[in-house]
């Protein structure tokens, strides 16, 4: 009887050793997950900003970049998982790079998107992030044309900037309760830009952009805008002026080639003279200030709702995704 429990004993010892040996073996992404890493020297870093990414588990070379920036009092992290971009890297195949604003920038940790020194090409956080894009490439083989840039609110602005100062480095970017580039300047004070807008002319907004990369001839990135009706912290105006601001850099007018709706909410879609739409809106009927989201486990779906990032039925990371034909 002694025998045949040591015999049993040895068994399960065996049993253990060979699956503690096989997931040594097994494939990446089946014996652990991939997470949100912190990148430390991946530039001069100007704008002192820090460089989280996520790279999902046995990511092939060639695949495309999503750099996402959260809003203020948010964090990288945890604006990766909530907006559903890391669980839509894992679902799709791409990178995402997670830049975060730090204190000693910005005492409510909202990325500087109104002052001069950081919107500039060249300099402060502008040229942080483009750093960070350059590294991210550089690090996962990544394929260049398809770099996209999107950002929630204060993230959301920095996102316009970087459109406008490195037009050549983004094939794409979309804006959740943002505002248009210069606009700050333009209405005077960043709270005017936010809470009434600033009176400008699509001329003189596309002007704005095309001043941030002098003798840039094209192409420039095309743009989808995210915005709640009842959002009082950032007006729905900002959504109009940033339509109006990169349907002209595209040469495009300001009437919409299509109008119809997206998971019942209002959706446009703005063409330029070859047919190709540039610019497209979704105005979510109700939503107030923040990243629109769809949690669940639906094809559609992604996201998980908090401070700031709203359960609406719609998922904007997703929708962005597809038109990036990330999906």
């Amino acid at each position: 009887m002694t025998e045949t429990r040591a015999a049993t004993s040895r068994r399960l010892v065996l049993v253990a050793l060979l699956a503690t040996l096989l997931s040594l073996v097994l494939p990446p992404g089946r014996a652990s997950a991939a997470s949100v890493q912190e990148v430390t020297g991946f530039g001069s870093n100007p704008g002192a900003l820090k460089m989280f990414r996520y790279v999902p588990d046995g990511l092939p070379a060639g695949r495309p970049v999503v750099v996402a920036m959260h809003g203020c009092t948010q964090n990288a992290a945890g604006y990766g998982t909530g907006s559903g971009w890391t669980q839509l890297a894992d679902r799709w195949g791409f990178s995402v790079v997670l830049p975060q604003q730090p204190s000693g920038n910005n005492a409510s940790l909202c990325f500087n998107w109104f002052q001069s020194g950081d919107i500039a090409r060249g300099q402060g956080e502008a040229a942080s992030v483009a750093q960070m894009v350059d590294r991210q490439l550089a690090d996962v083989s990544g394929d260049g044309s398809r770099v996209y840039v999107t950002g929630l609110s204060a993230g959301g602005g920095m996102t316009s900037v970087m459109l406008a100062t490195y037009p050549e480095k983004f094939a794409a970017g979309g804006v959740a309760a943002g505002l248009p580039y210069g606009c700050a300047q333009a209405a005077g004070s960043p709270y005017v830009c936010m809470y009434v807008g600033a009176t400008q002319t699509a001329q003189q907004w596309g002007d704005r952009v095309r001043a941030a990369r002098p003798g840039y001839g094209g192409p420039w990135p095309k743009l989808t805008v995210f915005q709640g009706t009842a959002d009082y912290t950032v007006k729905p105006v900002n959504m109009t002026d940033l339509m109006k601001q990169w349907t002209n850099v595209h040469g495009a007018d300001q009437v919409a080639d299509v109008s119809d709706s997206v998971a019942g909410y209002p959706h446009q879609v703005f063409r330029d003279g070859s047919g190709t739409a540039v610019v497209e809106t979704y105005g979510i009927t109700g939503m107030g200030h923040g990243q629109p989201v769809d949690p669940g486990s639906g094809s559609e779906q992604c996201g998980s709702a908090g401070a700031y990032i709203l359960d609406v039925n719609l998922c904007a990371a997703h929708r962005l995704g597809q038109s990036w034909g990330l999906g």
